[in-house]
């Protein structure tokens, strides 16, 4: 059997003064430390890190597993999970899918954003794009081939276009592993 999962996710974008944090994309952090991108001046305004593509996975995840929503199993008015990193509702995601004798088959990811840019490389010479594809990997334990990240920009219309917002869909499909 084969399921077919949507997410999607959007956050407001602030200085980083403002929002308190960086920029965190499928776990690659915008603000120029190593083995990760290069810095950008804005942040993400969000209870956790706000990172969008987990968010987009994990909620495609319990869509095609019929479970309620990340919102549901993670609310953003729990003191605990503030500024909390998002791999750990990645790892509950993946524990739940398991746990129905599911994997993911194919994963398909599009951030849109006017900034920051993701198709560049950091300090490094490493591809953002090609890290953030493997910390994807790594957390659902799915081989790289089967994860794909695109980014478009929304052409500088509303507030992603005017940079103050950053969203992002997911549309994957699980299969059935017994």
């Amino acid at each position: 059997m084969i399921r077919l999962g949507h997410g999607y996710d959007i956050h407001r974008l602030d200085s980083r003064e403002n929002a308190g944090q960086p920029i965190v994309i499928a776990g690659v952090r915008f603000d120029g430390s190593p083995g990760h991108a290069p810095d950008f001046e804005l942040g993400c305004v969000a209870h956790s890190d706000g990172d969008v593509i987990y968010h987009s996975v994990v909620d495609a995840i319990l869509g095609a597993l019929t479970m309620p929503d990340i919102g549901c199993l993670f609310p953003d008015n729990d003191p605990r999970l503030r500024g909390a990193d998002s791999s750990i509702f990645m790892e509950e995601a993946y524990k739940r899918m398991v746990a129905r004798d599911y994997r993911i088959g194919n994963c398909d990811v599009t951030l849109i954003c006017q900034k920051p840019k993701v198709n560049v490389e950091n300090d490094a010479g490493e591809s953002v794009k090609q890290l953030m594809r493997e910390n994807l990997s790594r957390l659902l334990h799915t081989p790289i081939e089967c994860l794909n990240v695109k980014a478009r920009t929304h052409e500088k219309v509303d507030s992603v276009g005017e940079c103050r917002a950053i969203e992002c869909h997911v549309v994957l499909t699980l299969e059935r592993t017994a």
